[in-house]
């Protein structure tokens, strides 16, 4: 049996865990992408316990030298890939005028949410070129489709990131090489629940999101999202300064009652 060779990012927690467990016993063979070893034994256990192949990479994704021996890794020991999840990523909330003196902020974002997914995306497109068969589906937020105060350093990463998904799936067009943009809404996941802001918040479980990466592996849209983040895009088109006005005075309010939030004078 013909297995695809799947690589997940992020996938020792979350949304990249779900995913695993929930593409387990589907002809996948699972490569699982994360910092934590034990974390991703832990997955990988459970995949086998579901009937699935697993392999596990752990790699410090902020490394390029770690990105460039996981790729070669796996590639070492698959061969190929057939789809790559670029599913790791970092948030940072924080407003721009407290970020002044945090370079770094920006730097460290860009560089898991941006470069590693491109870095990764760049060692398998030769394999998927040379076999006219690939699938990259890269994971962004709805919060790119309107302005999000507090989240520059995030959402800029993502944007960068969207940028070049578009650019590679119009270049890719006839290759037979699919290009998806996962635009998530909030998902409770561990890098969510660092902020107490959305603690009342009502959010999409994990498993609720990794049902559409399934969804994405099986039929290679090019864009996922929801139905509330198309209207906020369509609004920021026709009326961007209203909506930046708005979104402004909601930030400043929610500022008034967090320190970390409100601009300073």
């Amino acid at each position: 049996m013909t297995r695809t060779t799947i690589v997940i990012t992020g996938a020792s927690s979350g949304i990249g865990e779900q995913a695993a467990l929930q593409l387990a016993g589907r002809s996948t063979r699972l490569c699982l992408v994360a910092r934590r070893a034990e974390e991703l034994q832990r997955v990988q256990a459970q995949v086998v316990m579901r009937g699935g192949q697993a392999s596990i990479y752990p790699a410090d994704l902020s490394l390029d030298e770690d990105v460039d021996r996981c790729a070669a890794a796996i590639l070492a020991d698959h061969g190929a890939v057939d789809v790559l999840v670029n599913n790791a990523g970092r948030s940072i909330r924080r407003s721009i005028i407290h970020s002044l003196d945090r370079d770094h902020d920006f730097q460290r974002t860009m560089q898991i949410n941006y470069h590693a997914a491109v870095r990764l995306t760049m060692r398998f497109l030769p394999g998927m070129l040379e076999r006219r068969h690939g699938h990259v589906i890269n994971i962004t937020t709805m919060a790119v489709q309107t302005a999000s105060p507090g989240y520059a350093a995030y959402i800029a990463s993502k944007m960068a990131l969207e940028g070049y998904s578009r650019v590679l799936s119009a270049e890719m067009a006839g290759r037979g090489i699919a290009v998806t943009l996962v635009r998530y809404p909030l998902v409770r996941t561990p890098m969510s629940g660092a902020t107490d802001l959305y603690s009342q918040v009502p959010m999409m479980s994990p498993e609720a999101a990794a049902r559409w990466i399934v969804r994405a592996v099986e039929r290679r849209p090019a864009r996922m999202g929801t139905v509330s983040g198309k209207m906020m895009e369509m609004a920021a088109v026709v009326m961007p300064g209203v909506t930046e006005y708005v979104s402004g005075r909601v930030y400043r309010f929610l500022g008034q009652r967090r320190k970390d939030l409100s601009p300073k004078p």
